[in-house]
């Protein structure tokens, strides 16, 4: 079977909105206390929460389009966008060792979906 254009972009509108959703889970946790009232009206947490049910059905929907093989590597990338994210929202520091990390992510990738038609 060949993995369907469609499908890749699918997967990598996933891994943005599961990167996304852990960026508010970060937010909404210094504002969190344990307690029902405060998480069901942390509203970084509920969107967060929303925009990882979003992530897996647009994951279902893309394994529909292509081999798992060639697909679910790219939720690797996940780790680069928030990376980046909380390099930028939460001023972490991505350093060197971050950043080399962050190519071989990409590279590894590459290397895995080599060969197979997209």
């Amino acid at each position: 079977m060949k993995t369907k254009l469609w499908a890749v972009i699918l997967m990598v509108l996933c891994t943005l909105f599961t990167s996304s959703a852990q960026l508010l889970y970060k937010a909404g946790a210094g504002k969190l206390e344990f307690n029902f009232l405060s998480i069901i009206s942390n509203w970084n947490i509920i969107l967060g929460i929303i925009l990882y049910g979003l992530g897996a059905v647009l994951l279902v929907v893309a394994l529909k389009g292509g081999k798992v093989t060639v697909l679910y590597p790219i939720v690797a990338s996940s780790y680069i966008w928030v990376a980046l994210g909380s390099g930028y929202f939460f001023k972490e520091v991505v350093n060197l060792f971050r950043w080399i990390g962050i190519i071989f992510i990409i590279f590894g990738i590459i290397i895995i979906n080599i060969g197979e038609e997209v």
